[in-house]
């Protein structure tokens, strides 16, 4: 059966490693007969910024409080176009995947800025108008899954568990279990390439190869365990004293 796939992704450089792998993705997702969607950031034009131009009929012109006047905008169809347009895109989507370059140890501030815009109040977070209630592992877009490609300019080594950057699944933990598996998604564990700027054609070759591989399974392969909020294992959302006893952090937040 037919999937959509949504392919947001943010490299301003047409011949990037980053947009090759777009390329890769879109060519082998059409040839399984897939219908894909694409949000290329940079080519829109995106604006990363969120400020008071994104609520053209505010509700309290002396004060700019972004909850408030996102929910208003969200409940009443009035947000900029080019935010509702993600959103439908998100909604029609059966994946999302994610490529671009770690800068400075997170996402672009593109990207970062689609997040910020498209998240809306009463879409993301405060789904239902129930605040905290459908959120880490429910919420508006559950059942969709979500995948991360990442591009990394440092040697593997330096984002290992014990690496000088520190783990690579903990800098990127308020990526996935943050703006992914908080609306809801199943997360899949990130693909990351690593030492991209030294990559020779044999590895570039190679890299692509093991990439095919994870969009053939993307919609079998299991995800990340993250606990759900809803799922029993919270008290007052805090993690319950007797699941990962004696120990604490991001990673206590997955059911290994």
């Amino acid at each position: 059966m037919s999937k959509t796939i949504l392919i947001v992704y943010a490299h301003p450089e047409p011949t990037s490693l980053t947009r090759r792998f777009v390329t890769e993705t879109v060519q082998i997702l059409e040839r399984q007969g897939q219908t894909v969607l694409q949000s290329d950031l940079y080519g829109m034009g995106w604006k990363a910024t969120f400020d008071e131009h994104d609520f053209p009929n505010r509700i309290n012109n002396d004060r700019l409080g972004f909850i408030q006047e996102s929910q208003h905008a969200y409940a009443t169809h009035q947000q900029t176009q080019d935010v509702a347009a993600e959103q439908d895109k998100l909604l029609a989507a059966d994946a999302v995947i994610f490529h671009f370059p770690l800068w400075w140890f997170g996402m672009p501030a593109i990207l970062k800025g689609w997040i910020d815009r498209v998240y809306a109040y009463g879409f993301a977070y405060g789904y239902k108008d129930e605040g905290n209630r459908y959120r880490y592992g429910d919420g508006i877009l559950k059942d969709k899954r979500a995948l991360l490609s990442v591009m990394v300019g440092g040697p593997a080594e330096d984002y290992s568990p014990r690496g000088i950057n520190g783990p690579l699944e903990e800098l990127l933990f308020p990526i996935t279990h943050g703006a992914l598996f908080f609306p809801g998604m199943d997360v899949l564990p990130t693909h990351a390439v690593y030492g991209t700027g030294k990559l020779s054609n044999a590895s570039v070759a190679k890299e692509l190869a093991a990439w095919r591989l994870r969009l053939e399974n993307l919609f079998n392969a299991p995800p990340i365990p993250f606990r759900r909020q809803n799922g029993g294992e919270y008290q007052q959302n805090i993690l319950a004293d007797h699941i990962a006893m004696g120990k604490e952090g991001l990673t206590i937040h997955i059911d290994h």
